[in-house]
């Protein structure tokens, strides 16, 4: 096969992308304020580039160099409070009024300092690893006379043309300028920029698709303007001028440094952002700062032994000033030893003030001990020990996707041990975020005889068999030979094997089978050895429909630029034809809208297919739509009860007029680069999607994680409280509740809906602001009625319930503290429809007002909110990418191993780091207050008799050893190891 044949086969696969961008666009922001880029592509070079002073390709994450290392990091040392004052205690030494030496005092400190830049410098050092791999990848660079050549990352310059082949990574932000493929489009991998493993399809403008060869850049010359550099991943204005005409540009075309090119042999590109510019590095920002319980505590700790050491320095010195004056009658001295006759202004009984002063500086020195000068370098070595712990424990290490627990930050560790309350996503959490198609309702009729593990934890939760199960998993096992398909765990043979020609409604269900083969974004990727299509989907949803449509008869295998290709069963001849499918326009899915259609032409018709969630798609139904309405609604309701997840499909037929109105208000939309994009692109949906015809209803089973119910009962008897917050129907996080012991029977539920009769009438009427009023007086009386309801029952367990709407007034400053006092007296809590915004305002509002330790857990980019406010994050490696994990302090593989990093490391933790703590408070105060009562018998002359170098030692080596082995090992094992050294160390200065 030549190279060209290959291009045109494998273009024909991929493709979903259906409208190239028109020449008149709105472009009209270029070259003001925010739009002054200019790139002069394949002229790097040139005086109009270099005079510029765009930034270089070199990406620099290190906190120091070379030359900035020992003064940054000293500064960063004497920033803490305790070092700085054991710095003034170093240079004071140096003077006659130490008690001791000065090397005594500058070796501990000195040891502490280097130990502690010992360890950033090696933290440091690794990043700087890092960055040298990472700008000294290859990439191919064009030379200019039509040959490529090696170069790395690190010498790339805006206007680089570059050829970047398949599974490697942009080396820079660059504009598509052609690919392998003859219709110029890629496919990119974004993990790396927002954690979704789906792929993305890019495609360049078209007046550079056809320049597939090297030796195509030799005269390539256009110039680039577009906006500046700036932190969105998902916009991008600018225009191409190439042979004195001008192209637009979208974010399409760009190609974001840090993802990765899949699927496509290579692609041509020219480069616009390079290094700090690039939108991925703009938008780095640095994690919110978390601090411990302990380590604050530690903090008050320490400034309340400042203040103890300063009261002891002025009442030695007082006292030291009262003795001194009246140290020296005539030819008779009272401290002879001193010789007040022969002394000078320490001793000197003529200056008793003056010596008072000079006193309080000795004993500023004297009493240092007080302080424990290697407690925070103690801590942070105890801390990373305590990781390691937590990185190899092989309880928490997850077989299947090799993946072990992670300590992604050593400043919580002890946090673990105190956490009150866990608030948790559903999907992809507590749940696999593994779909399977298990049930579905065509035309009013009830299809799948699959028996989800809700509907099972039902029937024992009420003591009641499931009717039939046995008989029906039996016969399943029989005629199920086949080996199981991930995605679908359908059984039915009514519409199997070809049998829902026979059904009463075998056009319905064509169209119900089409549209789950057409209606979505997936990729086909055919093996040409096997014959076998797999699907690249954008969630695991799509994947099961596609999967179920394939199953049942309809194989989607090829999409082109405008068509969609299936292999279907022709319901006449009954047998397999192939059909081709003109794809118009593609209304993607998105949180707002809550549905997904395609446009279509197929026979001379327009048709648009729909798919969406209930609460957006039974509205929209028309009044010739609604036959299966009232059998389709109690089979939804059916569904959710079993913990399934229901989507609506439903259709509708276009005519030219409409189609044409709706193409050109969609056209200026999408090219519009105002703040109203979004909001015109809305307009235009609205005029196609209504009057829909409504064809059934999916239903898919998202099963729990393996061990949830136990982790969830352990978790529930340490007496932690656990609130899930998930974008689930209140039926459906109900039972799931249920399911895994979050519920229990016997449990009294207390639930706030807006899904009231009185709420819904004010709805119909439309106008805002009485609904909004009514809604909140609602919430507030359900809010109050709970309260009081548990204010009249004692030793009940209690379970709140509030749905998205309801939430969002409880969450208003007048009503958040009486919901929050509710929500704390009971036991389990549980938010429906929450919006990720709403799942980090609930987690600040439990942290803000409770005051006690949070943690919240999550798998993916909607959950990262919630763990940047808890005060500890855990992320669940999931399906859903890494975007959680790399906004987590903790990242886990499974819910379950939360149950041992909390009750057996989280209580390890604090245990242990308290105790050494606690000692290390201890020896300090215990030695400190020894020297003051000793200089108290001395009438505080600050002539300590101690050997100075004997005490540094035993202060940093003979101390720091066992206390360190207090807060990695168990208590009883450090104490007596402490307790044998501290013995040997005072028999040896007895002798």
């Amino acid at each position: 096969m030549s190279g060209k044949e290959k291009r045109i086969k494998f273009s024909k696969i991929y493709t979903f992308k259906c409208k190239r961008e028109s020449a008149k666009d709105a472009h009209n922001h270029i070259g003001g304020p925010g739009f002054s880029r200019i790139v002069f592509c394949n002229e790097p070079a040139s005086f109009e580039s270099t005079s510029r002073g765009y930034a270089d390709n070199y990406v620099k994450t290190t906190k120091y160099s070379p030359a900035t290392f020992v003064p940054k990091s000293l500064f960063e040392q004497f920033r803490r409070v305790a070092n700085f004052f054991f710095l003034v205690t170093a240079i004071l030494s140096f003077t006659p009024i130490a008690p001791y030496s000065a090397a005594s005092s500058i070796l501990p400190l000195a040891v502490v300092i280097g130990a502690t830049m010992l360890k950033e410098g090696v933290e440091d050092f690794r990043r700087k690893q890092q960055d040298d791999e990472v700008n000294g990848r290859k990439v191919n660079v064009h030379q200019g006379d039509g040959s490529f050549k090696q170069c790395e990352w690190k010498d790339l310059r805006v206007g680089d043309i570059v050829k970047v082949q398949k599974d490697e990574f942009f080396p820079a932000d660059l504009l598509l300028l052609s690919s392998s493929y003859d219709d110029a489009i890629c496919y990119v991998e974004t993990m790396n920029l927002d954690g979704e493993t789906n792929l993305k399809l890019k495609q360049s403008p078209e007046v550079t698709s056809s320049l597939h060869e090297d030796t195509s850049y030799k005269n390539f010359k256009a110039t680039v303007k577009c906006e500046d550099p700036n932190a969105n991943l998902y916009t991008f204005v600018g225009s191409m001028e190439l042979r004195e005409e001008k192209f637009p540009l979208s974010p399409q075309q760009l190609l974001l440094r840090d993802s990765k090119l899949r699927n496509t042999e290579f692609i041509y590109g020219a480069v616009v952002f390079t290094g700090h510019e690039t939108k991925v590095i703009q938008n780095s920002t640095a994690p919110p700062s978390k601090r411990s319980n302990i380590e604050r505590k530690m903090d008050r700790i320490i400034y309340f032994l400042f203040g103890v050491l300063f009261v002891l320095a002025s009442v030695g010195s007082l006292v030291f000033g009262i003795v001194t004056k009246d140290d020296l009658h005539g030819d008779r001295m009272k401290r002879w030893y001193l010789r007040p006759d022969n002394a000078e202004i320490l001793f000197d009984p003529d200056r008793a003030p003056y010596a008072a002063m000079y006193h309080f500086l000795t004993a500023i020195l004297l009493y240092t001990y007080l302080i424990p000068i290697s407690l925070y370098v103690s801590i942070e070595v105890v801390k990373v020990l305590q990781c390691i712990f937590i990185n190899q424990d092989i309880e928490m290490y997850h077989e299947e996707t090799d993946k072990p627990a992670h300590a992604r930050t050593s400043n919580l560790n002890e946090e673990l041990g105190q956490i009150h309350t866990i608030l948790s996503d559903k999907t992809g959490t507590l749940t696999c975020n593994s779909m399977e198609f298990i049930k579905c309702s065509i035309a009013g009729t009830a299809y799948g005889r699959g028996v989800t593990e809700v509907e099972r934890a039902m029937a024992k939760r009420l003591g009641s068999p499931l009717i039939g199960i046995k008989d029906e998993k039996k016969d399943m096992e029989s005629n199920n030979t086949k080996p199981r398909i991930k995605g679908f765990n359908f059984e039915d043979e009514r519409i199997m094997n070809g049998n829902w020609v026979h059904e009463p409604h075998p056009l319905i269900i064509q169209g119900f089978l089409r549209l789950l083969a057409i209606c979505h974004t997936a990729i086909p990727d055919l093996d040409e050895d096997t014959g076998n299509v797999t699907y690249e989907a954008e969630s695991p949803d799509e994947a099961a429909f596609v999967i179920a449509a394939l199953q049942l008869g309809f194989e989607f295998y090829q999409r082109t630029q405008t068509t969609v290709s299936l292999i279907e069963l022709d319901p006449e001849s009954h047998e397999k034809v192939k059909r081709e499918y003109d794809v118009l326009n593609m209304l993607e899915f998105n949180s707002t809208r809550k549905r997904m259609s395609v446009i279509l032409r197929y026979e001379g018709k327009l048709l648009l297919l729909c798919k969406g969630a209930d609460s957006v798609m039974f509205e929209r139904l028309g009044e010739n739509g609604r036959e299966f309405e009232k059998d389709t609604r109690e089979h939804v309701t059916e569904y959710a009860d079993a913990g399934l997840r229901t989507l609506i499909l439903a259709y509708r037929e276009l005519t030219e007029e409409e189609y044409k109105e709706f193409s050109e208000r969609f056209k200026v939309a999408e090219n519009s680069v105002s703040a109203d994009r979004d909001t015109m692109i809305n307009e235009a949906t609205e005029l196609v999607e209504r009057d829909l015809v409504l064809i059934g209803a999916t239903a898919v089973e998202d099963k729990l994680q393996q061990g949830v119910p136990e982790c969830i009962d352990k978790l529930a008897q340490a007496g932690i409280k656990l609130w899930v917050l998930t974008g689930d129907k209140m039926e459906t996080a109900i039972n799931i509740g249920f399911a895994c012991s979050l519920l229990r029977q016997g449990m009294k539920q207390i639930i706030i809906t807006l899904e009231t009769p009185e709420i819904k009438q004010i709805e119909k009427e439309g106008e805002k602001g009485p609904i909004a009023q009514a809604s909140k007086k609602s919430v507030l009386q359900q809010i109050s009625e709970g309260k009081d309801l548990i204010a009249s029952s004692e030793n009940e367990a209690f379970a709140l319930i509030i749905d998205g709407k309801s939430l969002a007034y409880a969450l208003e400053d007048d009503l958040k503290k009486m919901f929050i006092d509710l929500a704390i007296a009971c036991s389990s809590v549980i938010c429906c429809r929450s919006s990720p915004k709403q799942k980090a305002l609930v987690t600040r509002l439990v942290k803000e007002e409770t005051g006690k330790t949070t943690l919240a857990i999550g798998d993916g980019a909607n959950d990262v909110g919630m763990l940047q406010e808890a005060d500890i994050g855990v992320g669940i490696s999931g399906v859903e990418g890494m975007q959680a994990v790399m906004s987590s302090d903790f990242a886990i593989a499974q819910f379950k191993f939360l149950e041992r990093l909390l009750l057996v490391h989280g209580h390890w933790c604090y245990r242990r780091i308290s105790s050494m703590i606690c000692y290390f408070f201890y020896k300090n105060i215990t030695f400190g207050f020894t020297l003051f009562w000793y200089e108290a018998h001395a009438s505080f002359s600050g002539q300590a008799a101690y050997n100075d170098w004997c005490m540094s030692l035993y202060n940093v080596f003979f101390t720091s050893l066992p206390v360190i082995a207090m807060g990695v090992f168990d208590q009883d094992v450090s104490a007596k190891y402490c307790l044998k050294v501290c013995k040997m160390f005072f028999l040896a200065g007895e002798e």
